[in-house]
Protein backbone atom coordinates (compact mmCIF):
# COMPACT_ATOMS: atom_id res chain seq x y z
CA UNK A 1 0.00 0.00 0.00
CA UNK A 2 1.55 3.57 -1.36
CA UNK A 3 2.13 5.67 1.80
CA UNK A 4 -0.90 8.04 0.86
CA UNK A 5 -3.41 5.17 0.64
CA UNK A 6 -2.88 4.31 4.05
CA UNK A 7 -5.98 5.30 6.47
CA UNK A 8 -5.98 6.98 9.65
CA UNK A 9 -2.10 7.69 9.64
CA UNK A 10 -0.06 10.69 10.93
CA UNK A 11 1.65 13.03 8.90
CA UNK A 12 5.26 13.85 9.15
CA UNK A 13 7.54 13.17 12.65
CA UNK A 14 5.35 13.33 15.26
CA UNK A 15 8.90 15.02 17.68
CA UNK A 16 9.07 17.90 15.15
CA UNK A 17 5.24 18.52 15.56
CA UNK A 18 5.13 18.18 19.02
CA UNK A 19 8.39 20.78 19.37
CA UNK A 20 6.29 23.04 17.07
CA UNK A 21 3.26 23.05 19.55
CA UNK A 22 5.36 23.01 22.48
CA UNK A 23 7.35 26.15 21.25
CA UNK A 24 4.07 28.51 20.49
CA UNK A 25 2.73 27.68 23.68
CA UNK A 26 5.98 28.55 25.84
CA UNK A 27 6.30 31.63 23.57
CA UNK A 28 2.70 33.16 23.76
CA UNK A 29 2.91 31.66 27.60
CA UNK A 30 5.62 34.46 27.86
CA UNK A 31 3.48 36.96 26.19
CA UNK A 32 0.64 36.33 28.00
CA UNK A 33 2.65 36.66 31.62
CA UNK A 34 4.04 40.08 30.76
CA UNK A 35 0.71 41.63 29.31
CA UNK A 36 -0.96 40.29 32.71
CA UNK A 37 1.42 42.61 34.78
CA UNK A 38 0.07 45.40 33.57
CA UNK A 39 -3.10 45.61 35.68
CA UNK A 40 -5.29 43.77 37.64
CA UNK A 41 -8.79 45.73 37.54
CA UNK A 42 -11.80 43.97 36.37
CA UNK A 43 -11.62 46.84 33.86
CA UNK A 44 -7.98 45.38 33.07
CA UNK A 45 -9.08 41.57 33.10
CA UNK A 46 -12.51 42.10 31.13
CA UNK A 47 -11.27 44.60 28.66
CA UNK A 48 -7.70 45.54 28.55
CA UNK A 49 -8.38 48.95 29.80
CA UNK A 50 -9.74 49.73 26.45
CA UNK A 51 -6.15 50.36 25.39
CA UNK A 52 -5.94 48.99 21.96
CA UNK A 53 -5.92 50.42 18.52
CA UNK A 54 -8.36 49.55 15.55
CA UNK A 55 -5.81 48.36 13.46
CA UNK A 56 -4.66 46.10 16.62
CA UNK A 57 -8.33 45.12 17.84
CA UNK A 58 -8.90 44.10 13.83
CA UNK A 59 -6.11 41.98 13.92
CA UNK A 60 -7.30 40.28 17.24
CA UNK A 61 -11.21 40.19 15.80
CA UNK A 62 -9.89 38.36 12.91
CA UNK A 63 -8.44 36.28 15.14
CA UNK A 64 -11.57 35.73 17.46
CA UNK A 65 -13.37 34.64 14.24
CA UNK A 66 -10.79 32.95 11.62
CA UNK A 67 -11.00 30.31 14.43
CA UNK A 68 -10.24 25.84 13.47
CA UNK A 69 -13.75 26.11 11.43
CA UNK A 70 -12.09 28.74 9.27
CA UNK A 71 -8.86 27.00 8.74
CA UNK A 72 -10.08 23.46 9.12
CA UNK A 73 -13.50 23.22 8.52
CA UNK A 74 -13.27 25.44 5.48
CA UNK A 75 -10.79 24.02 3.83
CA UNK A 76 -11.80 20.30 4.26
CA UNK A 77 -15.27 21.13 2.91
CA UNK A 78 -14.11 23.22 -0.36
CA UNK A 79 -11.53 19.82 -0.78
CA UNK A 80 -14.63 16.99 -0.60
CA UNK A 81 -16.93 18.49 -1.69
CA UNK A 82 -15.79 21.81 -3.40
CA UNK A 83 -17.98 24.79 -4.40
CA UNK A 84 -20.86 23.93 -2.12
CA UNK A 85 -17.60 24.25 0.93
CA UNK A 86 -16.75 27.55 -0.04
CA UNK A 87 -20.42 29.11 1.05
CA UNK A 88 -18.82 28.89 3.92
CA UNK A 89 -16.30 31.20 3.58
CA UNK A 90 -18.96 33.89 1.70
CA UNK A 91 -21.31 33.63 4.89
CA UNK A 92 -18.65 34.10 7.31
CA UNK A 93 -17.10 37.18 5.27
CA UNK A 94 -20.55 38.65 4.40
CA UNK A 95 -21.48 38.71 8.10
CA UNK A 96 -19.03 41.06 8.75
CA UNK A 97 -21.40 44.34 6.79
CA UNK A 98 -23.99 43.92 9.04
CA UNK A 99 -21.80 44.63 12.51
CA UNK A 100 -20.03 47.67 10.22
CA UNK A 101 -23.11 49.01 9.64
CA UNK A 102 -25.54 48.13 11.98
CA UNK A 103 -24.05 46.65 15.78
CA UNK A 104 -20.41 48.03 16.10
CA UNK A 105 -20.37 51.50 16.88
CA UNK A 106 -23.99 51.31 19.26
CA UNK A 107 -22.65 48.11 21.54
CA UNK A 108 -19.39 50.39 21.74
CA UNK A 109 -20.99 53.52 23.01
CA UNK A 110 -23.72 51.93 25.35
CA UNK A 111 -21.90 48.72 26.71
CA UNK A 112 -19.26 48.51 29.18
CA UNK A 113 -17.93 44.74 29.47
CA UNK A 114 -20.85 41.93 28.17
CA UNK A 115 -24.08 42.19 25.76
CA UNK A 116 -25.93 42.51 28.88
CA UNK A 117 -24.93 46.15 29.85
CA UNK A 118 -26.30 46.88 26.28
CA UNK A 119 -29.85 45.46 26.80
CA UNK A 120 -30.05 46.32 30.54
CA UNK A 121 -29.46 50.03 29.59
CA UNK A 122 -33.25 50.29 29.17
CA UNK A 123 -34.56 47.26 30.63
CA UNK A 124 -35.04 45.97 34.05
CA UNK A 125 -31.69 44.92 35.23
CA UNK A 126 -31.63 41.33 36.88
CA UNK A 127 -33.83 39.17 34.53
CA UNK A 128 -32.11 40.50 31.42
CA UNK A 129 -28.66 40.21 32.40
CA UNK A 130 -29.76 36.72 33.79
CA UNK A 131 -31.32 36.43 30.39
CA UNK A 132 -28.27 37.47 28.48
CA UNK A 133 -25.62 34.94 30.38
CA UNK A 134 -27.80 32.22 29.69
CA UNK A 135 -27.61 32.93 26.18
CA UNK A 136 -23.89 33.82 25.83
CA UNK A 137 -22.78 30.38 28.15
CA UNK A 138 -24.80 28.39 25.64
CA UNK A 139 -23.38 29.71 22.40
CA UNK A 140 -19.92 30.05 23.90
CA UNK A 141 -20.31 26.24 25.07
CA UNK A 142 -21.92 25.02 21.89
CA UNK A 143 -18.72 27.13 19.70
CA UNK A 144 -16.04 25.69 22.00
CA UNK A 145 -17.16 22.11 21.09
CA UNK A 146 -16.22 22.98 17.30
CA UNK A 147 -12.68 24.19 18.33
CA UNK A 148 -12.50 21.19 20.72
CA UNK A 149 -13.47 18.72 18.21
CA UNK A 150 -10.77 20.50 15.63
CA UNK A 151 -8.36 20.31 18.63
CA UNK A 152 -8.55 16.93 18.64
CA UNK A 153 -8.38 15.85 14.92
CA UNK A 154 -5.80 18.44 14.16
CA UNK A 155 -3.30 17.55 16.79
CA UNK A 156 -4.11 13.48 16.77
CA UNK A 157 -2.96 13.57 12.95
CA UNK A 158 -0.07 15.74 13.18
CA UNK A 159 1.18 13.85 16.78
CA UNK A 160 0.10 10.61 15.39
CA UNK A 161 -2.63 9.45 17.79
CA UNK A 162 -4.95 7.00 17.22
CA UNK A 163 -7.89 5.90 19.18
CA UNK A 164 -10.73 7.90 21.02
CA UNK A 165 -8.92 7.69 24.42
CA UNK A 166 -5.55 9.54 22.79
CA UNK A 167 -7.65 12.33 20.95
CA UNK A 168 -9.29 12.66 24.50
CA UNK A 169 -6.12 13.42 25.84
CA UNK A 170 -5.19 15.54 23.51
CA UNK A 171 -8.24 17.57 23.86
CA UNK A 172 -7.95 17.63 27.46
CA UNK A 173 -4.16 18.83 27.15
CA UNK A 174 -5.77 21.63 24.89
CA UNK A 175 -8.34 22.54 27.13
CA UNK A 176 -5.65 23.06 30.37
CA UNK A 177 -3.86 25.14 28.35
CA UNK A 178 -6.26 27.33 27.07
CA UNK A 179 -7.38 27.76 30.73
CA UNK A 180 -4.25 29.17 31.91
CA UNK A 181 -4.15 31.50 29.04
CA UNK A 182 -7.35 32.66 30.29
CA UNK A 183 -6.54 32.62 33.87
CA UNK A 184 -2.72 34.66 34.04
CA UNK A 185 -3.41 37.07 31.05
CA UNK A 186 -7.26 38.13 31.06
CA UNK A 187 -8.30 39.84 27.87
CA UNK A 188 -4.96 41.66 27.22
CA UNK A 189 -3.76 38.40 27.03
CA UNK A 190 -5.71 36.56 25.39
CA UNK A 191 -5.82 39.61 22.80
CA UNK A 192 -1.84 39.39 22.19
CA UNK A 193 -2.14 35.85 21.64
CA UNK A 194 -5.18 37.05 18.77
CA UNK A 195 -3.06 39.16 17.27
CA UNK A 196 0.00 36.83 16.69
CA UNK A 197 -2.10 33.66 15.85
CA UNK A 198 -3.85 36.14 12.95
CA UNK A 199 -0.83 37.22 12.02
CA UNK A 200 0.68 33.72 11.45
CA UNK A 201 -2.75 32.27 9.80
CA UNK A 202 -3.04 34.59 7.02
CA UNK A 203 0.74 34.72 6.39
CA UNK A 204 0.10 30.62 6.38
CA UNK A 205 -2.60 30.58 4.08
CA UNK A 206 -0.77 33.04 1.64
CA UNK A 207 2.38 31.17 1.89
CA UNK A 208 0.30 27.95 0.96
CA UNK A 209 -1.72 29.07 -2.12
CA UNK A 210 1.35 30.52 -3.86
CA UNK A 211 3.01 27.17 -3.37
CA UNK A 212 -0.14 25.46 -4.59
CA UNK A 213 -0.54 28.07 -7.70
CA UNK A 214 3.59 27.82 -8.16
CA UNK A 215 3.05 24.04 -8.78
CA UNK A 216 0.82 24.79 -11.37
CA UNK A 217 2.39 27.25 -12.93
CA UNK A 218 0.07 30.11 -11.52
CA UNK A 219 -2.66 28.14 -13.48
CA UNK A 220 -5.99 28.78 -11.69
CA UNK A 221 -7.75 26.24 -14.63
CA UNK A 222 -5.26 23.71 -14.27
CA UNK A 223 -5.33 23.43 -10.59
CA UNK A 224 -8.98 23.28 -10.96
CA UNK A 225 -9.01 20.44 -13.51
CA UNK A 226 -6.54 18.12 -11.45
CA UNK A 227 -8.67 19.02 -8.33
CA UNK A 228 -11.42 17.93 -10.27
CA UNK A 229 -9.42 14.35 -11.19
CA UNK A 230 -8.61 13.67 -7.78
CA UNK A 231 -11.81 14.06 -5.83
CA UNK A 232 -14.03 10.81 -6.12
CA UNK A 233 -16.91 13.21 -7.38
CA UNK A 234 -15.66 14.45 -10.25
CA UNK A 235 -16.21 17.38 -11.89
CA UNK A 236 -19.33 17.95 -10.05
CA UNK A 237 -17.31 19.74 -7.28
CA UNK A 238 -16.66 22.56 -9.76
CA UNK A 239 -20.11 23.42 -9.54
CA UNK A 240 -23.00 24.02 -6.78
CA UNK A 241 -25.31 20.70 -5.78
CA UNK A 242 -22.97 18.07 -4.60
CA UNK A 243 -23.70 18.83 -0.85
CA UNK A 244 -26.86 21.04 -1.33
CA UNK A 245 -29.37 21.16 -4.33
CA UNK A 246 -30.16 16.97 -5.20
CA UNK A 247 -33.57 17.81 -3.35
CA UNK A 248 -35.77 20.46 -2.05
CA UNK A 249 -34.73 19.54 1.99
CA UNK A 250 -31.22 19.88 1.09
CA UNK A 251 -31.94 23.24 -0.76
CA UNK A 252 -34.15 24.35 2.44
CA UNK A 253 -30.87 23.07 4.82
CA UNK A 254 -28.62 25.47 2.79
CA UNK A 255 -30.37 28.34 2.70
CA UNK A 256 -31.09 28.07 6.41
CA UNK A 257 -27.41 27.54 6.53
CA UNK A 258 -26.73 30.82 4.89
CA UNK A 259 -29.36 32.55 6.92
CA UNK A 260 -27.61 31.26 10.19
CA UNK A 261 -24.14 31.92 8.64
CA UNK A 262 -25.24 36.41 7.66
CA UNK A 263 -26.87 36.79 11.03
CA UNK A 264 -25.35 34.98 13.38
CA UNK A 265 -21.55 36.99 13.41
CA UNK A 266 -23.44 39.98 15.13
CA UNK A 267 -24.84 37.85 18.00
CA UNK A 268 -21.66 36.31 18.85
CA UNK A 269 -20.66 37.52 22.45
CA UNK A 270 -16.78 36.71 22.27
CA UNK A 271 -17.39 39.23 18.90
CA UNK A 272 -19.38 41.56 20.59
CA UNK A 273 -17.14 41.98 23.74
CA UNK A 274 -14.23 42.66 21.57
CA UNK A 275 -15.82 46.22 20.66
CA UNK A 276 -15.12 47.01 24.62
CA UNK A 277 -11.21 46.95 24.08
CA UNK A 278 -10.68 49.83 22.07
CA UNK A 279 -10.86 53.59 23.63
CA UNK A 280 -13.95 54.91 21.47
CA UNK A 281 -16.60 53.89 18.58
CA UNK A 282 -14.34 55.14 16.09
CA UNK A 283 -11.96 53.17 16.75
CA UNK A 284 -14.43 49.83 16.59
CA UNK A 285 -15.61 51.01 13.47
CA UNK A 286 -11.81 50.94 11.93
CA UNK A 287 -10.92 47.44 13.70
CA UNK A 288 -14.27 46.00 11.88
CA UNK A 289 -12.57 47.37 8.38
CA UNK A 290 -9.50 46.05 9.45
CA UNK A 291 -11.18 42.68 10.65
CA UNK A 292 -12.80 42.45 6.93
CA UNK A 293 -9.61 43.25 5.09
CA UNK A 294 -8.08 40.62 6.73
CA UNK A 295 -10.41 37.78 6.61
CA UNK A 296 -11.21 38.79 2.58
CA UNK A 297 -7.90 37.51 2.17
CA UNK A 298 -7.83 34.23 3.92
CA UNK A 299 -11.22 33.15 2.80
CA UNK A 300 -10.10 33.62 -0.70
CA UNK A 301 -6.90 31.38 0.13
CA UNK A 302 -9.09 28.68 1.43
CA UNK A 303 -10.40 28.42 -2.03
CA UNK A 304 -6.95 27.68 -3.61
CA UNK A 305 -6.08 25.35 -0.17
CA UNK A 306 -9.23 23.25 -0.54
CA UNK A 307 -9.31 23.09 -4.50
CA UNK A 308 -5.26 21.80 -3.95
CA UNK A 309 -6.20 19.39 -1.08
CA UNK A 310 -8.26 17.24 -3.54
CA UNK A 311 -5.83 17.94 -6.19
CA UNK A 312 -2.29 16.85 -4.39
CA UNK A 313 -4.02 14.81 -1.99
CA UNK A 314 -7.03 13.10 -3.29
CA UNK A 315 -10.43 13.77 -1.20
CA UNK A 316 -10.35 9.47 -0.49
CA UNK A 317 -7.12 10.05 1.64
CA UNK A 318 -8.62 12.98 3.34
CA UNK A 319 -12.02 11.12 4.30
CA UNK A 320 -9.72 8.10 5.40
CA UNK A 321 -7.46 10.32 7.93
CA UNK A 322 -7.54 11.08 11.55
CA UNK A 323 -9.96 13.74 11.78
CA UNK A 324 -11.22 13.58 8.26
CA UNK A 325 -12.32 16.36 6.38
CA UNK A 326 -10.49 18.85 8.93
CA UNK A 327 -7.08 16.91 8.17
CA UNK A 328 -7.36 18.04 4.58
CA UNK A 329 -5.14 21.36 5.20
CA UNK A 330 -2.07 19.71 7.66
CA UNK A 331 -1.78 16.40 4.71
CA UNK A 332 -1.77 19.16 1.88
CA UNK A 333 1.17 21.40 4.04
CA UNK A 334 2.58 17.67 4.29
CA UNK A 335 2.80 16.89 0.46
CA UNK A 336 3.71 20.41 -0.70
CA UNK A 337 6.19 21.63 1.74
CA UNK A 338 7.41 18.34 4.01
CA UNK A 339 8.29 18.62 7.16
CA UNK A 340 8.94 22.36 7.45
CA UNK A 341 5.77 23.40 6.15
CA UNK A 342 3.52 21.13 8.06
CA UNK A 343 5.18 22.33 11.36
CA UNK A 344 4.33 25.90 10.11
CA UNK A 345 1.01 24.81 9.91
CA UNK A 346 0.92 22.33 12.87
CA UNK A 347 1.68 25.56 14.57
CA UNK A 348 -1.00 27.82 12.93
CA UNK A 349 -3.28 25.22 13.58
CA UNK A 350 -2.74 24.61 16.88
CA UNK A 351 -2.69 28.63 17.61
CA UNK A 352 -6.15 29.15 16.04
CA UNK A 353 -7.63 26.18 18.36
CA UNK A 354 -6.44 27.44 21.88
CA UNK A 355 -6.46 31.43 20.71
CA UNK A 356 -10.43 31.01 19.71
CA UNK A 357 -11.27 28.88 22.72
CA UNK A 358 -9.70 31.34 25.29
CA UNK A 359 -11.81 33.91 23.66
CA UNK A 360 -14.64 32.14 24.07
CA UNK A 361 -13.78 31.34 27.92
CA UNK A 362 -13.20 34.35 28.67
CA UNK A 363 -16.12 35.79 27.34
CA UNK A 364 -18.44 33.40 29.32
CA UNK A 365 -16.64 34.29 32.46
CA UNK A 366 -17.18 37.18 32.14
CA UNK A 367 -21.02 37.23 31.39
CA UNK A 368 -21.27 35.10 34.53
CA UNK A 369 -19.56 37.32 36.63
CA UNK A 370 -20.26 40.74 35.30
CA UNK A 371 -24.01 39.90 34.81
CA UNK A 372 -25.29 37.08 37.04
CA UNK A 373 -22.76 37.40 40.23
CA UNK A 374 -21.86 41.27 40.17
CA UNK A 375 -25.28 42.68 38.88
CA UNK A 376 -27.76 40.17 40.58
CA UNK A 377 -26.29 37.94 43.17
CA UNK A 378 -24.34 41.66 44.14
CA UNK A 379 -26.78 43.94 43.03
CA UNK A 380 -24.00 45.71 41.50
CA UNK A 381 -22.14 46.15 44.41
CA UNK A 382 -19.32 43.55 44.76
CA UNK A 383 -16.71 43.24 47.05
CA UNK A 384 -12.88 45.05 45.60
CA UNK A 385 -11.47 41.75 43.88
CA UNK A 386 -14.31 39.39 44.05
CA UNK A 387 -15.66 39.66 40.57
CA UNK A 388 -12.53 38.80 39.01
CA UNK A 389 -12.01 36.27 41.44
CA UNK A 390 -15.35 34.56 40.58
CA UNK A 391 -14.79 35.41 36.61
CA UNK A 392 -11.52 33.03 36.76
CA UNK A 393 -13.33 30.23 38.85
CA UNK A 394 -16.05 30.44 36.24
CA UNK A 395 -13.34 29.73 33.61
CA UNK A 396 -12.03 26.50 35.19
CA UNK A 397 -15.53 25.19 35.14
CA UNK A 398 -16.07 26.37 31.51
CA UNK A 399 -13.02 24.84 30.29
CA UNK A 400 -13.75 21.45 31.77
CA UNK A 401 -17.53 21.66 30.13
CA UNK A 402 -15.98 22.24 26.85
CA UNK A 403 -13.39 19.24 27.15
CA UNK A 404 -15.51 17.36 27.86
CA UNK A 405 -18.17 18.29 25.18
CA UNK A 406 -15.42 18.63 22.71
CA UNK A 407 -14.94 14.75 23.71
CA UNK A 408 -18.36 14.01 22.44
CA UNK A 409 -18.31 15.96 19.34
CA UNK A 410 -14.72 14.78 18.22
CA UNK A 411 -15.17 13.60 14.35
CA UNK A 412 -17.83 15.97 13.51
CA UNK A 413 -16.95 18.81 10.56
CA UNK A 414 -16.13 21.87 12.86
CA UNK A 415 -17.33 24.20 10.17
CA UNK A 416 -20.69 22.50 10.31
CA UNK A 417 -20.65 22.91 14.27
CA UNK A 418 -19.78 26.33 14.38
CA UNK A 419 -22.72 26.94 11.56
CA UNK A 420 -24.84 25.88 14.36
CA UNK A 421 -23.39 28.02 17.01
CA UNK A 422 -24.54 31.20 14.67
CA UNK A 423 -27.76 29.78 14.49
CA UNK A 424 -28.40 30.03 18.14
CA UNK A 425 -26.29 32.98 18.30
CA UNK A 426 -28.49 35.10 15.50
CA UNK A 427 -31.85 33.54 17.01
CA UNK A 428 -30.95 34.27 20.85
CA UNK A 429 -29.33 37.85 20.16
CA UNK A 430 -29.74 39.91 17.42
CA UNK A 431 -32.97 40.51 17.75
CA UNK A 432 -32.89 41.68 21.24
CA UNK A 433 -29.51 43.85 19.74
CA UNK A 434 -31.85 45.38 17.28
CA UNK A 435 -34.94 45.76 18.85
CA UNK A 436 -33.77 47.36 21.82
CA UNK A 437 -31.60 49.85 19.74
CA UNK A 438 -33.84 51.24 17.25
CA UNK A 439 -37.15 49.80 18.35
CA UNK A 440 -38.37 52.70 21.02
CA UNK A 441 -41.46 50.52 22.13
CA UNK A 442 -39.08 47.78 23.57
CA UNK A 443 -39.68 46.14 26.53
CA UNK A 444 -38.31 43.73 29.64
CA UNK A 445 -40.92 41.03 28.65
CA UNK A 446 -39.98 41.52 24.74
CA UNK A 447 -36.11 41.15 25.48
CA UNK A 448 -37.08 37.80 27.39
CA UNK A 449 -39.24 35.94 25.23
CA UNK A 450 -36.67 37.14 21.89
CA UNK A 451 -33.94 35.68 23.86
CA UNK A 452 -35.34 32.63 25.26
CA UNK A 453 -37.85 31.77 22.45
CA UNK A 454 -34.98 32.12 19.89
CA UNK A 455 -32.83 30.10 22.31
CA UNK A 456 -35.54 27.38 23.42
CA UNK A 457 -36.40 26.88 19.61
CA UNK A 458 -33.11 26.21 18.54
CA UNK A 459 -31.88 24.16 21.02
CA UNK A 460 -35.13 21.99 20.63
CA UNK A 461 -34.76 22.00 16.54
CA UNK A 462 -31.53 21.13 16.39
CA UNK A 463 -32.28 18.00 19.71
CA UNK A 464 -34.99 16.78 16.93
CA UNK A 465 -33.00 17.32 13.65
CA UNK A 466 -30.65 15.01 12.14
CA UNK A 467 -27.41 16.41 13.32
CA UNK A 468 -28.37 14.51 16.88
CA UNK A 469 -30.01 11.32 15.67
CA UNK A 470 -30.92 9.41 12.10
CA UNK A 471 -28.15 9.30 10.17
CA UNK A 472 -24.64 7.80 9.95
CA UNK A 473 -23.05 11.05 11.23
CA UNK A 474 -25.44 11.79 13.41
CA UNK A 475 -23.59 12.70 16.82
CA UNK A 476 -25.92 9.53 18.27
CA UNK A 477 -26.17 7.29 15.06
CA UNK A 478 -27.52 4.15 16.58
CA UNK A 479 -31.13 5.81 17.43
CA UNK A 480 -33.70 7.55 15.40
CA UNK A 481 -35.84 10.83 16.66
CA UNK A 482 -35.36 13.40 14.10
CA UNK A 483 -38.30 14.42 13.05
CA UNK A 484 -37.26 18.23 11.88
CA UNK A 485 -35.43 17.67 8.52
CA UNK A 486 -33.03 20.66 8.34
CA UNK A 487 -29.66 20.13 10.02
CA UNK A 488 -29.37 24.19 10.83
CA UNK A 489 -32.46 25.80 12.57
CA UNK A 490 -31.79 29.20 11.28
CA UNK A 491 -34.74 29.51 9.40
CA UNK A 492 -37.09 28.80 11.65
CA UNK A 493 -35.97 29.51 15.08
CA UNK A 494 -34.33 33.51 13.91
CA UNK A 495 -37.66 34.33 12.33
CA UNK A 496 -39.49 32.74 16.02
CA UNK A 497 -37.16 34.65 18.23
CA UNK A 498 -38.15 38.24 16.00
CA UNK A 499 -41.88 37.39 16.43
CA UNK A 500 -41.59 36.53 19.83
CA UNK A 501 -39.77 39.75 20.43
CA UNK A 502 -42.74 41.86 18.87
CA UNK A 503 -45.41 39.85 20.63
CA UNK A 504 -43.74 40.01 24.30
CA UNK A 505 -43.53 43.88 23.58
CA UNK A 506 -47.18 44.06 22.12
CA UNK A 507 -48.56 41.29 24.83
CA UNK A 508 -47.21 42.50 27.52
CA UNK A 509 -48.22 44.75 30.37
CA UNK A 510 -45.08 47.30 30.85
CA UNK A 511 -44.65 50.31 28.94
CA UNK A 512 -41.31 51.57 27.74
CA UNK A 513 -39.20 54.13 29.84
CA UNK A 514 -38.78 57.16 27.10
CA UNK A 515 -36.52 59.07 29.41
CA UNK A 516 -34.42 55.72 29.15
CA UNK A 517 -34.96 54.92 25.52
CA UNK A 518 -34.18 58.38 24.46
CA UNK A 519 -30.87 58.45 26.44
CA UNK A 520 -29.72 55.14 25.01
CA UNK A 521 -30.46 56.55 21.83
CA UNK A 522 -28.43 59.57 22.37
CA UNK A 523 -25.70 57.56 23.92
CA UNK A 524 -25.72 54.82 21.22
CA UNK A 525 -25.08 57.68 18.45
CA UNK A 526 -23.11 59.83 19.56
CA UNK A 527 -21.08 57.82 22.28
CA UNK A 528 -21.77 60.57 25.21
Amino acid sequence: MSPLAQPAQGVGDPLVNGAVFAAFVVATLLVVYRVSRRGRTTDDYYAAGSRFTGAQNGFALSGDFLSAASFLGIAGAIAVNGYDGFLYSVGFLVAWLLILLLVAEPVRNTGRFTMGDVLAHRMRQRPVRAAAATSTLVISLFYMLAQMAGAGAVVALLLDVHGAGGQALVIAGVGLVMIVYVLVGGMGGTTWVQIIKATMLVLCAVLMTVFLLGKFGFDLSALLEQAAAGNAKGEKVLAPGVQYGHTTTSAVDFLSLSVALVLGAAGLPHVLMRFYTVPDAGQARRSVVWAVGIMAVFYAATLVIGYGASALVGSDRILNSTGRENSAAPLLAFQIGGTVLLGVVAAVAFATILAVVAGLTITASASFAHDVYANILRRGEPAPGSEVRVARATAVVIGLLATAGGVLANGQNVAFLVGLAFAFAASANLSTLLYSLFWKRFTTSGTLWAMYGGLGSCLLLVVLSPVVSGEPTSILPGVDFAVFPLSNPGLVSIPVSFACGWLGTVLGREEADPRRQAEMEVRSLTGL
